[in-house]
């Protein structure tokens, strides 16, 4: 065995290692992620797009038919951009949530563990999977919300959608993969998600402008990193946003850089994942 691959070198006899990046099992943990959710995308899919719609049917029919305005535009334009990366947000979180867990739970956590993926490839695979469920389901909901009579959701500004959208369900793919590190049985991980993720999302300026709130829950929404995603991504459809562009996708970096940090730690020292 003298000539030996490019991509191995041999330290020890019959002992290979894989050097620089694993690029054959990251992509197969990536795609073995994505065909897990893809397998049941009525659920996954298709029943995040049809929530959100009838969450724009009902708001639009209770506060949008006496031609209410929100910063200018009709109401019903004004909630579109936000329900379409609510539902990213959520699913994000929702699929990465649920990666580690299920492993823990039935005992094949050491399928994650023992192939010859790096931390940063398992990292990488893993969210990369869940930020693409996010963006199937923002697809589904932007394409059955250009039919929907009397929205409007033409992009302005395609490198805010994408950059918002990016940075949003990057977040949410961390936090959900720290949950499933963290969480013992799915019940903790839906916890997180009742009580942490879904008022978050809820109360980011989704159905409002903040500009409407007083000063004190003004306040509170600024320090919501929900509501720079909900904000930025609005104006990548809009046009206008109620906070800061640039401070708010530098913010969104830095809140991603911090808990893409702490996640790479655990995954690193195996806390909660190894015996």
């Amino acid at each position: 065995m003298t000539d030996l691959p490019s991509k191995w070198v041999q330290t020890a006899p019959g002992v290979p290692v894989i050097r620089n990046v694993n690029w054959g099992g990251l992509w197969t943990l990536y795609v073995k992620e994505v065909r897990r959710f893809f397998k049941v995308q009525l659920q996954t899919i298709w029943a995040p797009a049809v929530t959100t719609l009838l969450f724009l049917a009902i708001f639009t029919v209770a506060l949008g038919r006496s031609g209410r305005m929100v910063m200018g535009f009709p109401f019903a334009d004004f909630i579109a951009p936000g329900l379409i990366v609510m539902a990213m947000l959520q699913n994000a979180f929702a699929n990465s949530s649920f990666s580690l867990l299920v492993g823990k739970v039935q005992g094949t956590i050491v399928d994650y563990l023992m192939p010859p993926l790096s931390t940063g490839e398992l990292l990488l695979a893993m969210a990369g999977a869940s930020v693409t469920r996010a963006a199937l389901v923002g697809m589904a909901v932007w394409f059955a919300m250009l039919f929907w009579p009397g929205v409007h959701v033409g992009p302005l500004h395609l490198w805010a959608v994408v950059w918002f959208g990016l940075m949003g369900s990057l977040m949410l793919a961390f936090l959900g993969l720290i949950t499933s590190i963290w969480a013992e049985k799915f019940d903790h991980a839906a916890a997180v998600g009742n009580f942490v993720v879904t008022p978050l999302s809820l109360l980011s300026g989704t159905f409002y402008s903040i500009e409407a709130l007083s000063p004190a829950f003004r306040a509170v929404s600024h320090a919501n990193p929900f509501f720079y995603v909900i904000s930025g991504f609005r104006f990548g459809f809009l046009g206008s946003s109620d906070s800061p562009i640039l401070s708010g996708a530098l913010l969104l970096l830095a809140v991603n850089t911090v808990l893409g940090s702490l996640c790479y730690g655990m995954l690193r020292t195996g806390w909660k994942l190894k015996a």
